[in-house]
């Protein structure tokens, strides 16, 4: 046999892929894709469950405690009596607006609200009672502040931080920095109206007091940025 012959025979019983061993290839690579995806929605799906749930935690002790004292935790003017709060660090003015003196600002109560929560057995955490300054509402501390599940602490002062101007003052819960828009964006459409400037659930007025660029990162006009989303974000409910 020839050196021709040799090397055609050769190159003929060599085989290439067939197409059922592309296909399976392509379907194993389809699942791969998949289960990252689908374990990406899961991983989302916790994240929002999960500060929903902080959310439903913190309304209901603030309401509860309202309901118990008559009074707003942090702002109450008796925490300190034998009877009512034993333990817990002197209370607010009792004008019934936390952090918020005659219009003057009142940071000592916004810390307080999480002590006279948890001494009145609503919540727990060990929190430290220091003053929150104005400013500061979104970058509270987990030791001050109730973690809002990405590292920051959670906030309530009467003020208006939603994205309606003219807003009225009134209690807010702030969700502190550092949530993916994503995440906001899935719970406004689960508990709210899923816009981003309107309802009870809004995104934080960072050009106020907070960091305008990171806020600005979070909104598409009226709707959540979503097309270039930012994991910087924060939001705030005015139904307290």
């Amino acid at each position: 046999m020839s050196m021709h012959q040799q090397m055609r025979k050769q190159l003929n019983s060599q085989k290439g892929f067939t197409l059922i061993e592309i296909a399976i290839v392509l379907v194993i690579i389809g699942l791969l894709l998949g289960g990252v995806l689908k374990g990406q929605e899961l991983i989302n799906t916790a994240r929002v469950r999960s500060l929903n749930n902080s959310v439903d935690g913190i309304t209901a002790a603030w309401f509860s405690f309202q309901d118990r004292y008559r009074a707003f935790p942090g702002d109450y003017l008796n925490a300190r009596s034998t009877v009512n709060l034993p333990g817990a660090p002197a209370g607010g003015d009792g004008n019934g607006r936390v952090g918020d003196v005659a219009g003057a600002d009142n940071p000592a109560e916004r810390g307080l609200v999480w002590v006279h929560l948890e001494a009145a057995g609503y919540i727990t955490g060990g929190y430290d009672g220091v003053a929150i300054a104005a400013g500061n509402e979104y970058v509270c501390t987990v030791t001050t502040c109730p973690d809002n599940g990405f590292g920051t602490g959670m906030s309530i002062f009467h003020g208006a931080e939603g994205q309606v101007a003219g807003a009225a003052n009134a209690h807010e819960l702030i969700t502190g920095q550092g949530i993916p828009v994503d995440v906001l964006a899935e719970l406004d459409r689960k508990i709210d109206d899923g816009a981003a400037t309107t309802g009870l659930m809004q995104i934080g007025n960072g050009a106020a007091i907070w960091d305008a660029a990171a806020s600005a990162a979070c909104i598409n006009v009226t709707a959540y940025q979503l097309q270039v989303p930012s994991d910087n974000c924060a939001a705030v409910f005015r139904n307290f």
